[in-house]
């Protein structure tokens, strides 16, 4: 089931928006202001953002570029083309203006899912890259072969590169890749990963966060 963060402070839309989605077979996250979308993004990971422009606190243009591998679709009042331009061009996936068509924005919605789906399966970070096709994956061009619970975890992790993640979050997301691993093993998952990138790069790529988990350096 694909889950939709929705960001916007008013309340009677951001009801609407959750029981359209629902009956569409969406699950559904809500934030209310753009501090609290930030805080909620490095714990749960949306497969699309609908978001307002016009928050509390941080405003929709300045979470926009904070919101990393996920499509945004802006939802907003303003229909300055120029706007629209600025927004697309800064990363929205699409733009639709309120007052909105519900059956527009579920196709539009269901156009973002699937030109993400579409899109080349690459993620890079530094000298790694991972193709999430053929799962292979690469440092300064030399092939690293992993299994299939640290190529899982190595995905996640650079999927999220920019927070440290929970050991109970990479268990939960990696769950559906690799549903052997539990919570006693993945500290030695990690830890094989970490040396089969350290032996090609000389880098060591993962670090251990007290108290929290594991993030990439």
């Amino acid at each position: 089931m694909k889950t939709i963060l929705i960001i916007d402070d008013d309340m009677h839309i951001g009801n609407m928006l959750q029981e359209l989605l629902e009956r569409e077979g969406y699950g559904v996250l809500r934030a209310y202001s753009g501090t609290e979308a930030l805080l909620l993004l490095p714990q749960k990971t949306p497969d699309l953002v609908l978001l307002d422009l016009m928050l509390p606190g941080l405003s929709g243009e300045e979470v926009l570029p904070k919101i990393k591998n996920i499509p945004v679709i802006v939802v907003s009042a303003k229909i300055d083309v120029q706007d629209k331009v600025d927004l697309l061009l800064g990363g929205a996936a699409d733009y639709v203006t309120k007052p909105f068509d519900t059956k527009e924005l579920l196709a539009r919605i269901s156009v973002a899912l699937r030109n993400t789906l579409a899109q080349v399966p690459l993620l890079h970070y530094d000298a790694i890259t991972l193709n999430t096709a053929s799962y292979a994956v690469f440092v300064d061009g030399a092939e690293v072969k992993l299994t299939r619970t640290e190529f899982a975890i190595l995905k996640y992790l650079m999927q999220n590169s920019a927070q440290a993640l929970s050991k109970s979050q990479l268990l939960d997301r990696i769950a559906l890749d690799t549903p052997d691993c539990t919570e006693g093993s993945l500290k030695i998952h990690v830890s094989n990963l970490r040396k089969k990138l350290r032996d090609v790069s000389g880098k060591d790529y993962i670090e251990a966060v007290w108290g929290i988990g594991f993030k990439l350096k």
